[in-house]
């Protein structure tokens, strides 16, 4: 007997460290076991800081899509395994991380699990969250509306800037005009 898939949306964010090597390697790590596959990959944009201690380094943020045999608690546990392994410290509520991951979507589940709340609870109004998603998936729809359409009227959309894979010493990126 064949198992089902879920597609799923799995948003990626860093700040600390190599943020695009993290990014990269937290990619294959998640689609690693056979019960995962990718189905698509967003192009990373950097953005600031939303929420948490001030002073934080600006984020390195993408989405990708899976399909997974995993229910979604046990790709939570996938997901927080991932993180770990990029060394992951939960010290302040959106405080600077190595790798966070999150799951926004897992099919058409709603759930208000406080493990795991679906879809997730703040991605409506994250930019960094919708419009990479939207560039992978322009027809996907979060809470009835376009994801693109959220994204432009996200309180962070603003602070979006491509990100052309290049970083300095200090883990910051060059200059990147704006389209």
């Amino acid at each position: 007997m064949s198992q089902l898939y879920t597609r799923a949306v799995i948003a990626l964010g860093s700040n600390l460290g190599e943020r695009n090597d993290t990014l990269s390697a937290a990619v294959a790590d998640l689609v690693d076991p056979p019960e995962v596959r990718l189905l698509a990959i967003s192009p990373i944009v950097q953005t600031k800081p939303v929420g948490g201690p001030p002073g934080q380094p600006d984020f390195l943020n993408m989405v990708i899509a899976v399909e997974t045999t995993l229910p979604p608690l046990e790709l939570l546990r996938h997901c927080h395994a991932v993180e770990q392994k990029h060394l992951r410290v939960r010290d302040v509520r959106w405080g600077p991380r190595t790798l966070d991951a999150d799951i926004i979507t897992y099919g058409d589940l709603v759930s208000s699990d406080p493990d795991l709340t679906l879809p997730h609870p703040r991605a409506a109004e994250r930019a960094f969250v919708l419009y990479p998603w939207s560039l992978i998936d322009p027809a996907a729809e979060l809470n009835g509306e376009r994801v693109g359409e959220l994204a432009a009227k996200a309180p962070d959309f603003a602070d979006l800037t491509p990100f052309d894979g290049f970083e300095d010493v200090h883990g910051v990126a060059g200059a990147v005009e704006r389209p």
